[in-house]
Protein backbone atom coordinates (compact mmCIF):
# COMPACT_ATOMS: atom_id res chain seq x y z
CA UNK A 1 0.00 0.00 0.00
CA UNK A 2 2.87 2.54 0.55
CA UNK A 3 5.29 1.94 -1.99
CA UNK A 4 2.02 2.52 -4.43
CA UNK A 5 0.92 5.50 -2.85
CA UNK A 6 4.41 6.66 -3.03
CA UNK A 7 5.06 6.70 -6.51
CA UNK A 8 1.63 7.59 -7.08
CA UNK A 9 1.53 10.90 -5.34
CA UNK A 10 5.22 11.32 -6.68
CA UNK A 11 3.25 11.43 -9.94
CA UNK A 12 0.66 13.80 -8.97
CA UNK A 13 3.39 16.07 -7.36
CA UNK A 14 5.04 16.49 -10.60
CA UNK A 15 2.06 17.03 -12.51
CA UNK A 16 0.82 19.95 -10.04
CA UNK A 17 4.69 21.37 -10.25
CA UNK A 18 3.93 21.56 -13.79
CA UNK A 19 0.54 22.82 -13.67
CA UNK A 20 1.74 25.23 -10.96
CA UNK A 21 3.81 27.35 -13.51
CA UNK A 22 0.90 27.81 -15.97
CA UNK A 23 -0.86 30.89 -15.86
CA UNK A 24 -4.04 29.19 -16.20
CA UNK A 25 -3.41 26.73 -13.22
CA UNK A 26 -5.83 26.56 -10.10
CA UNK A 27 -4.56 28.89 -6.79
CA UNK A 28 -1.43 27.53 -5.56
CA UNK A 29 0.13 28.26 -2.17
CA UNK A 30 4.37 28.27 -1.08
CA UNK A 31 5.79 26.61 2.09
CA UNK A 32 9.67 27.74 2.57
CA UNK A 33 11.33 24.67 2.83
CA UNK A 34 9.00 22.28 2.55
CA UNK A 35 7.77 20.75 -0.80
CA UNK A 36 5.06 21.46 -2.66
CA UNK A 37 1.41 20.14 -2.86
CA UNK A 38 -1.29 21.12 -5.33
CA UNK A 39 -4.76 20.55 -5.81
CA UNK A 40 -4.48 17.03 -6.75
CA UNK A 41 -2.77 16.10 -3.87
CA UNK A 42 -6.49 16.26 -1.89
CA UNK A 43 -6.98 13.32 -3.84
CA UNK A 44 -4.41 11.31 -1.97
CA UNK A 45 -5.81 12.70 1.04
CA UNK A 46 -9.36 11.59 0.19
CA UNK A 47 -8.25 7.89 -0.78
CA UNK A 48 -6.26 7.47 2.33
CA UNK A 49 -8.35 8.87 5.12
CA UNK A 50 -8.47 6.62 7.93
CA UNK A 51 -5.29 4.43 6.42
CA UNK A 52 -1.72 5.95 6.79
CA UNK A 53 -2.61 9.67 6.09
CA UNK A 54 -4.67 10.93 9.24
CA UNK A 55 -5.00 14.66 8.36
CA UNK A 56 -3.98 17.63 6.13
CA UNK A 57 -3.61 21.35 6.45
CA UNK A 58 -3.47 24.26 4.00
CA UNK A 59 0.21 25.77 3.31
CA UNK A 60 1.81 27.90 1.12
CA UNK A 61 2.00 26.59 -2.11
CA UNK A 62 0.08 23.71 -1.09
CA UNK A 63 -1.47 21.09 1.49
CA UNK A 64 0.68 19.14 4.49
CA UNK A 65 0.06 15.64 5.05
CA UNK A 66 0.52 14.39 8.55
CA UNK A 67 1.68 10.49 8.34
CA UNK A 68 0.62 8.07 11.14
CA UNK A 69 3.66 5.08 10.54
CA UNK A 70 6.65 7.48 9.40
CA UNK A 71 8.51 8.09 12.72
CA UNK A 72 7.33 8.48 15.55
CA UNK A 73 5.30 11.59 15.47
CA UNK A 74 1.46 11.38 15.39
CA UNK A 75 1.51 15.22 13.00
CA UNK A 76 4.62 14.86 10.91
CA UNK A 77 4.61 17.08 7.94
CA UNK A 78 5.11 15.01 4.90
CA UNK A 79 6.56 16.98 2.09
CA UNK A 80 7.77 16.12 -1.40
CA UNK A 81 10.80 15.95 -0.19
CA UNK A 82 9.62 13.51 2.33
CA UNK A 83 7.98 11.40 0.03
CA UNK A 84 11.16 10.85 -1.90
CA UNK A 85 13.39 10.69 1.06
CA UNK A 86 10.62 7.63 1.89
CA UNK A 87 10.46 5.88 -1.73
CA UNK A 88 13.08 3.30 -1.33
CA UNK A 89 11.12 1.84 2.28
CA UNK A 90 11.53 2.67 5.86
CA UNK A 91 15.17 -0.12 5.45
CA UNK A 92 18.25 0.29 3.92
CA UNK A 93 20.76 -2.40 2.83
CA UNK A 94 24.29 -1.65 4.46
CA UNK A 95 27.27 -2.28 2.30
CA UNK A 96 30.12 -3.42 5.54
CA UNK A 97 33.48 -2.29 4.23
CA UNK A 98 35.93 -3.46 7.52
CA UNK A 99 38.71 -1.22 8.37
CA UNK A 100 41.60 -3.10 6.84
CA UNK A 101 43.73 -0.98 8.99
CA UNK A 102 42.08 -1.02 12.91
CA UNK A 103 44.35 -0.26 15.73
CA UNK A 104 45.51 -3.38 17.50
CA UNK A 105 44.22 -4.51 20.80
CA UNK A 106 47.14 -3.67 22.73
CA UNK A 107 47.06 -0.07 21.54
CA UNK A 108 43.01 0.35 22.04
CA UNK A 109 43.59 -1.06 25.64
CA UNK A 110 46.16 1.36 26.03
CA UNK A 111 43.72 3.90 24.87
CA UNK A 112 40.72 3.05 26.17
CA UNK A 113 42.32 2.95 30.01
CA UNK A 114 42.11 6.88 29.93
CA UNK A 115 39.75 7.67 27.13
CA UNK A 116 38.40 11.16 28.49
CA UNK A 117 35.40 12.57 26.32
CA UNK A 118 35.41 12.89 22.81
CA UNK A 119 38.96 13.03 21.70
CA UNK A 120 39.10 9.06 21.29
CA UNK A 121 37.38 7.78 18.11
CA UNK A 122 36.45 3.92 17.13
CA UNK A 123 37.79 2.28 13.79
CA UNK A 124 34.53 2.62 11.91
CA UNK A 125 31.44 5.10 10.95
CA UNK A 126 28.27 4.68 9.14
CA UNK A 127 27.84 7.02 6.20
CA UNK A 128 24.30 7.57 3.58
CA UNK A 129 23.53 9.90 1.02
CA UNK A 130 20.73 11.56 -0.12
CA UNK A 131 19.76 13.41 -3.23
CA UNK A 132 16.09 15.33 -4.22
CA UNK A 133 14.54 12.43 -6.43
CA UNK A 134 16.50 9.93 -5.08
CA UNK A 135 16.06 9.88 -1.45
CA UNK A 136 18.74 7.98 0.96
CA UNK A 137 21.08 5.25 -0.57
CA UNK A 138 24.60 4.37 -0.52
CA UNK A 139 24.12 2.86 3.06
CA UNK A 140 28.00 2.25 4.06
CA UNK A 141 29.73 0.93 7.24
CA UNK A 142 33.36 1.99 6.35
CA UNK A 143 37.02 2.61 7.96
CA UNK A 144 36.90 5.76 9.77
CA UNK A 145 38.32 8.87 7.60
CA UNK A 146 38.34 12.38 6.60
CA UNK A 147 35.37 13.40 4.32
CA UNK A 148 36.68 15.26 1.24
CA UNK A 149 34.53 18.58 0.91
CA UNK A 150 34.32 20.81 -1.15
CA UNK A 151 34.58 24.99 -0.15
CA UNK A 152 31.37 25.47 -1.89
CA UNK A 153 29.20 22.93 0.24
CA UNK A 154 26.38 24.37 1.47
CA UNK A 155 26.69 23.55 5.41
CA UNK A 156 30.00 26.05 5.14
CA UNK A 157 28.10 28.82 4.58
CA UNK A 158 24.61 28.16 5.57
CA UNK A 159 24.77 25.65 8.59
CA UNK A 160 22.32 23.69 7.66
CA UNK A 161 23.14 20.46 10.27
CA UNK A 162 21.45 18.48 13.13
CA UNK A 163 23.16 16.24 15.28
CA UNK A 164 22.56 13.78 18.33
CA UNK A 165 24.15 12.03 21.09
CA UNK A 166 23.18 9.14 22.86
CA UNK A 167 25.08 6.26 24.98
CA UNK A 168 25.60 2.42 24.42
CA UNK A 169 26.40 0.73 27.40
CA UNK A 170 28.30 -2.72 28.42
CA UNK A 171 26.30 -4.64 30.76
CA UNK A 172 27.23 -6.92 33.47
CA UNK A 173 26.32 -9.99 31.48
CA UNK A 174 28.73 -9.00 28.57
CA UNK A 175 25.78 -7.52 26.22
CA UNK A 176 25.17 -3.80 24.93
CA UNK A 177 22.27 -2.04 24.90
CA UNK A 178 21.46 1.76 24.18
CA UNK A 179 19.80 4.01 26.49
CA UNK A 180 16.02 5.24 24.05
CA UNK A 181 17.64 5.44 20.60
CA UNK A 182 13.45 5.60 19.22
CA UNK A 183 13.48 8.80 21.09
CA UNK A 184 16.76 10.34 19.70
CA UNK A 185 15.61 9.12 16.38
CA UNK A 186 12.02 11.06 16.88
CA UNK A 187 13.81 14.50 17.73
CA UNK A 188 16.47 13.95 14.90
CA UNK A 189 13.04 14.06 12.51
CA UNK A 190 12.02 17.13 14.44
CA UNK A 191 15.80 18.57 14.06
CA UNK A 192 15.35 17.87 10.08
CA UNK A 193 12.04 19.38 9.49
CA UNK A 194 12.83 22.53 11.59
CA UNK A 195 15.98 22.92 9.44
CA UNK A 196 14.14 22.32 6.28
CA UNK A 197 16.28 18.95 5.67
CA UNK A 198 15.08 15.37 4.65
CA UNK A 199 13.73 12.73 7.41
CA UNK A 200 15.93 9.96 7.66
CA UNK A 201 13.50 7.41 8.68
CA UNK A 202 13.58 6.32 12.32
CA UNK A 203 14.27 2.87 11.51
CA UNK A 204 17.30 3.80 9.83
CA UNK A 205 18.68 5.88 11.83
CA UNK A 206 18.70 3.04 15.15
CA UNK A 207 19.83 0.57 12.34
CA UNK A 208 22.80 2.86 11.86
CA UNK A 209 23.34 2.74 15.52
CA UNK A 210 23.19 -1.23 15.48
CA UNK A 211 25.86 -1.65 12.84
CA UNK A 212 28.53 0.38 14.12
CA UNK A 213 27.94 -0.34 17.49
CA UNK A 214 28.37 -4.52 16.26
CA UNK A 215 31.12 -3.76 14.35
CA UNK A 216 32.89 -1.57 16.91
CA UNK A 217 31.67 -3.71 20.08
CA UNK A 218 35.49 -3.91 21.77
CA UNK A 219 35.82 0.43 21.73
CA UNK A 220 33.13 0.03 25.01
CA UNK A 221 34.67 0.46 27.84
CA UNK A 222 34.38 -1.88 30.35
CA UNK A 223 34.69 -0.24 33.29
CA UNK A 224 31.86 0.50 35.86
CA UNK A 225 31.62 4.31 34.22
CA UNK A 226 32.76 4.26 30.65
CA UNK A 227 30.14 3.94 27.21
CA UNK A 228 30.22 4.29 23.79
CA UNK A 229 29.47 7.41 23.17
CA UNK A 230 27.62 7.77 19.49
CA UNK A 231 27.02 10.74 17.52
CA UNK A 232 24.66 10.67 14.40
CA UNK A 233 24.50 14.14 12.49
CA UNK A 234 23.79 15.22 8.94
CA UNK A 235 24.99 17.89 6.91
CA UNK A 236 24.17 19.65 3.52
CA UNK A 237 26.69 18.51 0.99
CA UNK A 238 25.47 19.93 -1.88
CA UNK A 239 28.09 22.22 -3.07
CA UNK A 240 26.66 25.90 -4.32
CA UNK A 241 26.32 28.89 -2.83
CA UNK A 242 22.59 30.18 -2.14
CA UNK A 243 19.60 30.53 -0.15
CA UNK A 244 17.64 27.82 -0.14
CA UNK A 245 17.72 24.67 1.40
CA UNK A 246 20.23 21.85 -0.18
CA UNK A 247 19.51 19.05 -2.78
CA UNK A 248 22.01 16.86 -1.29
CA UNK A 249 22.86 15.24 2.49
CA UNK A 250 24.97 13.58 3.57
CA UNK A 251 24.49 11.46 7.19
CA UNK A 252 27.15 9.99 9.29
CA UNK A 253 27.65 8.45 12.91
CA UNK A 254 30.89 8.28 14.55
CA UNK A 255 31.20 6.45 17.79
CA UNK A 256 33.93 7.43 20.53
CA UNK A 257 34.96 5.65 24.51
CA UNK A 258 34.23 7.97 27.08
CA UNK A 259 35.38 7.62 30.72
CA UNK A 260 33.87 8.87 33.79
CA UNK A 261 32.54 12.10 33.11
CA UNK A 262 33.23 12.82 37.11
CA UNK A 263 36.64 11.72 37.84
CA UNK A 264 36.56 11.68 41.84
CA UNK A 265 32.73 11.27 42.08
CA UNK A 266 29.24 13.55 41.29
CA UNK A 267 30.71 16.98 42.36
CA UNK A 268 28.13 19.84 42.23
CA UNK A 269 29.12 22.60 39.48
CA UNK A 270 28.76 26.42 39.79
CA UNK A 271 26.69 28.33 37.16
CA UNK A 272 26.82 31.96 35.28
CA UNK A 273 24.06 33.08 34.90
CA UNK A 274 24.33 35.33 31.53
CA UNK A 275 23.11 38.93 31.80
CA UNK A 276 23.86 39.76 28.05
CA UNK A 277 23.46 36.40 26.09
CA UNK A 278 20.50 34.75 25.05
CA UNK A 279 20.67 30.84 23.60
CA UNK A 280 17.04 31.11 21.42
CA UNK A 281 14.33 33.41 20.77
CA UNK A 282 10.25 32.35 19.59
CA UNK A 283 10.15 31.26 16.36
CA UNK A 284 13.69 30.34 16.31
CA UNK A 285 15.59 27.13 16.37
CA UNK A 286 15.81 26.64 20.48
CA UNK A 287 13.87 23.02 20.03
CA UNK A 288 16.08 21.72 16.89
CA UNK A 289 19.27 20.13 17.83
CA UNK A 290 21.75 21.88 15.48
CA UNK A 291 25.18 22.89 15.39
CA UNK A 292 24.33 27.21 15.51
CA UNK A 293 22.53 26.99 18.96
CA UNK A 294 25.69 25.11 20.51
CA UNK A 295 27.79 27.81 18.60
CA UNK A 296 25.91 30.76 19.77
CA UNK A 297 26.37 29.68 23.55
CA UNK A 298 29.77 29.50 23.50
CA UNK A 299 30.65 33.37 23.85
CA UNK A 300 28.71 33.08 27.13
CA UNK A 301 30.28 30.06 27.97
CA UNK A 302 33.51 31.77 27.90
CA UNK A 303 32.11 34.40 29.99
CA UNK A 304 31.32 31.87 32.96
CA UNK A 305 34.96 30.00 32.78
CA UNK A 306 36.59 33.49 33.30
CA UNK A 307 34.04 34.35 36.22
CA UNK A 308 35.10 30.88 37.34
CA UNK A 309 32.08 28.93 36.59
CA UNK A 310 31.32 25.49 35.05
CA UNK A 311 28.26 26.13 32.68
CA UNK A 312 26.30 28.47 31.86
CA UNK A 313 22.53 29.29 32.61
CA UNK A 314 20.51 31.56 29.73
CA UNK A 315 17.46 33.44 30.68
CA UNK A 316 14.48 33.64 28.04
CA UNK A 317 15.50 36.08 24.70
CA UNK A 318 11.56 38.18 25.40
CA UNK A 319 12.37 39.57 29.00
CA UNK A 320 15.06 38.64 30.12
CA UNK A 321 13.63 37.21 33.51
CA UNK A 322 12.89 33.32 33.12
CA UNK A 323 15.00 30.57 33.17
CA UNK A 324 15.50 28.84 29.86
CA UNK A 325 18.28 26.19 30.18
CA UNK A 326 22.33 25.71 30.20
CA UNK A 327 24.35 25.71 27.53
CA UNK A 328 24.12 22.30 26.43
CA UNK A 329 21.75 20.70 29.60
CA UNK A 330 18.01 21.06 30.70
CA UNK A 331 17.50 22.01 34.64
CA UNK A 332 15.49 21.08 37.53
CA UNK A 333 14.66 22.61 40.93
CA UNK A 334 13.68 21.11 43.55
CA UNK A 335 11.51 22.69 46.63
CA UNK A 336 11.04 22.09 50.19
CA UNK A 337 7.83 19.55 49.89
CA UNK A 338 9.93 17.31 47.20
CA UNK A 339 8.13 19.20 44.80
CA UNK A 340 10.22 19.39 41.37
CA UNK A 341 10.00 21.68 38.57
CA UNK A 342 11.37 22.29 35.18
CA UNK A 343 10.93 25.01 32.60
CA UNK A 344 7.99 23.90 29.76
CA UNK A 345 8.93 23.40 26.28
CA UNK A 346 8.14 26.41 24.78
CA UNK A 347 10.30 25.88 21.35
CA UNK A 348 13.18 27.67 22.86
CA UNK A 349 14.25 24.92 24.84
CA UNK A 350 15.53 21.17 23.77
CA UNK A 351 13.35 18.51 24.51
CA UNK A 352 16.14 16.59 26.47
CA UNK A 353 15.86 12.74 26.22
CA UNK A 354 17.02 12.31 29.96
CA UNK A 355 14.90 15.40 30.82
CA UNK A 356 11.78 13.05 29.79
CA UNK A 357 13.10 10.36 31.74
CA UNK A 358 14.21 12.38 34.92
CA UNK A 359 10.59 13.76 34.96
CA UNK A 360 8.77 10.43 34.74
CA UNK A 361 11.47 8.51 37.58
CA UNK A 362 10.47 11.83 39.72
CA UNK A 363 6.52 10.87 38.82
CA UNK A 364 7.30 7.29 39.71
CA UNK A 365 8.91 7.90 42.94
CA UNK A 366 6.28 10.32 44.17
CA UNK A 367 7.03 13.63 43.43
CA UNK A 368 4.60 16.57 42.25
CA UNK A 369 6.40 17.40 38.54
CA UNK A 370 5.37 20.57 37.40
CA UNK A 371 6.45 22.45 33.97
CA UNK A 372 6.39 25.97 34.67
CA UNK A 373 8.68 28.98 34.00
CA UNK A 374 10.77 29.76 36.87
CA UNK A 375 12.37 33.41 37.24
CA UNK A 376 15.81 33.93 37.79
CA UNK A 377 14.29 36.42 41.13
CA UNK A 378 12.57 33.38 42.58
CA UNK A 379 15.36 31.55 41.92
CA UNK A 380 17.63 33.70 44.20
CA UNK A 381 14.92 34.42 46.52
CA UNK A 382 13.76 30.47 46.86
CA UNK A 383 17.05 29.37 47.13
CA UNK A 384 17.73 32.29 50.59
CA UNK A 385 14.33 31.32 52.22
CA UNK A 386 15.48 27.67 52.20
CA UNK A 387 12.70 26.71 49.81
CA UNK A 388 14.16 25.75 47.20
CA UNK A 389 16.95 22.64 48.52
CA UNK A 390 18.29 21.55 45.65
CA UNK A 391 18.70 22.53 41.67
CA UNK A 392 20.47 19.99 38.96
CA UNK A 393 21.13 19.74 35.37
CA UNK A 394 20.17 16.79 33.34
CA UNK A 395 21.94 15.81 29.44
CA UNK A 396 23.42 12.37 28.00
CA UNK A 397 26.94 13.65 29.13
CA UNK A 398 26.82 13.94 32.88
CA UNK A 399 23.57 12.00 32.58
CA UNK A 400 22.30 14.13 36.06
CA UNK A 401 25.31 17.23 37.80
CA UNK A 402 24.00 19.22 41.00
CA UNK A 403 24.29 22.79 40.65
CA UNK A 404 26.13 23.90 44.25
CA UNK A 405 26.10 27.58 43.28
CA UNK A 406 24.96 30.50 41.17
CA UNK A 407 27.07 33.53 40.12
CA UNK A 408 25.71 36.19 38.30
CA UNK A 409 26.67 40.49 37.58
CA UNK A 410 25.54 41.69 41.05
CA UNK A 411 26.69 38.55 43.28
CA UNK A 412 26.21 35.14 43.55
CA UNK A 413 24.48 32.24 46.41
CA UNK A 414 24.66 28.88 47.39
CA UNK A 415 21.74 26.19 47.32
CA UNK A 416 21.79 23.41 49.55
CA UNK A 417 24.76 24.72 51.03
CA UNK A 418 26.54 23.70 47.50
CA UNK A 419 26.38 20.00 48.25
CA UNK A 420 24.85 17.15 46.13
CA UNK A 421 21.01 17.02 47.35
CA UNK A 422 18.88 14.14 48.30
CA UNK A 423 16.79 14.09 45.33
CA UNK A 424 19.26 14.69 42.74
CA UNK A 425 21.38 11.85 43.79
CA UNK A 426 18.83 9.51 43.82
CA UNK A 427 16.82 10.36 40.27
CA UNK A 428 20.83 9.86 39.28
CA UNK A 429 21.62 6.22 40.76
CA UNK A 430 17.67 5.13 39.31
CA UNK A 431 18.27 6.44 35.78
CA UNK A 432 21.56 4.92 35.78
CA UNK A 433 20.99 1.90 37.29
CA UNK A 434 18.46 1.57 34.51
CA UNK A 435 20.66 2.63 31.71
CA UNK A 436 23.39 0.61 32.62
CA UNK A 437 20.84 -2.66 33.07
CA UNK A 438 21.58 -2.74 37.01
CA UNK A 439 17.54 -1.83 37.80
CA UNK A 440 14.67 -3.33 36.24
CA UNK A 441 13.15 -0.90 32.99
CA UNK A 442 9.73 -0.63 32.93
CA UNK A 443 9.36 1.85 30.83
CA UNK A 444 11.01 0.02 27.70
CA UNK A 445 13.94 2.53 27.36
CA UNK A 446 16.46 0.06 27.28
CA UNK A 447 17.11 -1.36 23.66
CA UNK A 448 19.66 -4.44 23.90
CA UNK A 449 22.26 -4.74 20.54
CA UNK A 450 24.53 -7.27 21.57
Amino acid sequence: MIDDLVTWLRAQLDDDERAARSATAAPWWHNPGKAWLGPKAFEAYDRTKGEEFVGYGESPFGVSFWHSQFGVRSRMPLSRREVSAMSGGDKLDFEIRPNPTPVSAADRAALLANPGFGRLFTDHMVTIRYAEGKGWYDARVEARRPIPMDPASAVLHYAQEIFEGLKAYRTSDGGVTMFRPDANAARFVDSAQRMAMPVLPPEVFVDSLHKLIEIDREWIPTDEDGSLYLRPFMIASEVFLGVRPANEYLYMVIASPAGSYFSGGVKPVTVWVSPDYTRAAPGGTGAAKCGGNYAASLAAQAEAIEAGCDQVVFLDAVERRFVDELGGMNVFFVYDDDTVVTPPLSGTILPGITRDAVMTLADKAGHRVEERPVSFADWQADAASGRLREVFACGTAAVITPIGGVRFPDGEFLIGGGEPGRVTMSLRQQLVDIQRGKAADPHGWVRQVL
